[in-house]
C-alpha cells in the first residue's frame, strides 16, 4: 500500500513495482482526493502490478489505520509529510507491515523517540525497514566511503557537507480553504510538517557525514535566518542556515544549506583526512598526491533501495535502516535547534528534548476544521524563531 501520494511517493510506489518478483499494488491513502487519484493515474504504466478499486482508496487523515487494518497488505510505503512518520511508522510495525519511508522520519526529538523504539520492535517482529537515504545504495558513494574507512586519507578530521540551491514550489492559498488545508498543502514550510529544510532535504548530507565518521556528533552550533524567503507564503522557515557540528573524537562537520535563488549552488559532502582529502563519491587523493576518480558505475539508487528491500523481504534476509534514518534525522534537527537559538545545543540534550513541533497527543482531532499547531497572526504572518530569544530544547 502507498501512504502518501505526492511525487515521491508516486515515484516510490513505482519503484517498488519495478522490483522483481511478484507485488501488486493495493491500496492508496491520502489527505487529499485529487492527489491519490492522480498518483494512481502516473503509475498506469505499471497496471498489470495494480490492483486498487474505489473501495481501497483512502481520503483523509486515518486513511492510514484502515490500510494498517487489512490482512492482504505485507508491506506499506510512507511517503506522507515527515511530521506523520513516527505516528505511521508505530501503526506499521504494530500491524505487522514490513516499511519503506521517506526520510526524515520525523520533525522533532519526540518523533525520533518513537520511530527508535518502532524500530527495535520491528527487529524483534523480523519486520524489514528500508529508509530513503538513497545514497546508502549508489554504487559509487558505497565504493568511495568503503575506501575512507579502510584509511584511504587517513582518519577524517574535517567535513564539509552541502545542499545549497534555489528552493521549492509554493501553492497560493485558495479561497475557502480552512488552515488546516492550506498548511497540509504548502507542508514544506512549516515546522510541524516538515521540519524546515535542513531536515527535509540536508538530511542527505549530513547522513553521509555520519556514515564517513561511522557516529553522531555530540554538539552542533550555529546560525540561519530569513533574508529573501519572508512572505507570508514562506511559513515559518528560515531560508539559510551554517551548522558546525562536533564529534565525539573532535572532529568537525562544517554544514551548509540554503534556499536562495541566484547564489552559488551547491549539492556535495567533502572531507579532509590525516593523509589525504575525499569527495564522498567521486575521487580521493593523498595529500601530494594524483587525483584518483571513482569511475564506479551502478543502478539508480532510488531503484536500488527498493530491489534491495524486497530481495530482503522475499528472502527473509536481515534488513532494518530505522536507526540510522532516525539518527541522522536527529543531527538535522540538533542543527535547526542550534540555528534557532543561538546556543550551542548538546545531543544528550537534544534527543531528550520535550519541545514538540509535531502534535504528538494521540487525542489530537485530525480534521481540516481543527486548527495546526501553528496560527497565523492577524496580518497573517506566522511565529518565526529569533535567534537569541527561541528556546527549542
Amino acid at each position: 500500500a502507498l501512504i502518501g501520494c505526492g511525487g515521491r511517493g508516486t515515484g516510490a510506489a513505482g519503484q517498488a513495482l519495478s522490483t522483481s518478483g511478484p507485488v501488486k499494488l493495493v491500496a492508496m491513502a491520502d489527505a487529499f482526493g485529487d492527489r491519490l487519484n492522480n498518483s494512481l493515474k502516473s503509475l498506469q504504466g505499471k497496471k498489470d502490478r495494480i490492483a486498487v478499486s474505489d473501495d481501497s482508496k483512502y481520503v483523509g487523515f486515518d486513511g492510514y489505520k484502515k490500510i494498517m487494518e487489512r490482512s492482504d497488505i505485507d508491506m506499506v510505503i510512507l511517503t506522507t509529510p515527515p511530521g506523520f512518520r513516527p505516528m505511521h511508522f508505530e501503526a506499521a510495525v504494530k500491524a505487522g507491515k514490513h516499511v519503506f519511508m521517506e526520510k526524515p522520519v520525523a520533525t522533532d526529538a519526540a518523533g525520533v523517540r518513537k520511530v527508535l523504539a518502532a524500530a527495535q520492535e520491528a527487529k524483534k517482529k523480523n519486520l524489514k525497514v528500508g529508509v530513503g537515504l538513497q545514497r546508502h545504495h549508489q554504487a559509487n558513494y558505497m565504493s568511495n566511503i568503503d575506501k575512507i574507512h579502510n584509511g584511504a586519507i587517513g582518519d577524517p578530521v574535517l567535513l564539509r557537507v552541502y545542499w545549497n540551491g534555489g528552493g521549492v514550489w509554493v501553492r497560493p492559498r485558495q479561497q475557502g480553504q480552512t488552515e488546516m488545508e492550506y498548511q497540509m498543502r504548502n507542508w514544506y514550510y512549516f515546522n510541524w510538517l516538515c521540519g524546515d529544510h535542513i531536515t527535509e532535504q540536508h538530511i542527505h548530507n549530513l547522513d553521509i557525514g555520519n556514515w564517513i565518521m561511522n557516529a553522531y556528533p555530540v554538539e552542533a552550533q550555529g546560525q540561519g535566518g530569513r533574508e529573501v524567503r519572508k512572505g507570508k507564503d514562506h511559513g515559518q522557515i528560515f531560508d539559510h542556515h551554517m551548522v558546525e557540528y562536533t564529534y565525539a573524537n573532535g572532529a568537525k562537520m562544517l554544514s551548509c544549506c540554503r534556499h536562495i535563488r541566484g547564489c552559488w549552488n551547491q549539492v556535495n559532502e567533502y572531507v579532509e583526512g590525516t593523509k589525504g582529502r575525499a569527495n564522498a563519491a567521486g575521487w580521493i587523493q593523498k595529500y601530494g598526491g594524483d587525483v584518483e576518480r571513482n569511475r564506479t558505475k551502478g543502478k539508480n539508487p532510488y531503484q536500488q533501495e527498493h530491489d534491495d528491500l524486497f530481495e530482503a523481504i522475499r528472502k527473509d534476509k536481515p534488513f532494518n535502516e530505522a536507526e540510522y534514518g532516525a539518527k541522522s534525522t536527529m543531527t538535522s534537527i540538533m542543527g535547526r535547534m542550534a540555528t534557532y537559538s543561538g546556543k550551542v545545543v548538546k545531543w544528550d540534550d537534544a534527543i531528550n528534548s520535550k519541545h514538540e513541533v509535531f502534535p504528538h497527543d494521540p487525542e489530537f482531532n485530525w480534521s481540516y476544521k481543527t486548527n495546526p499547531p501553528v496560527m497565523p497572526d492577524a496580518q497573517g504572518n506566522y511565529p518565526v524563531p529569533v535567534p537569541g530569544q527561541s528556546k527549542v530544547v
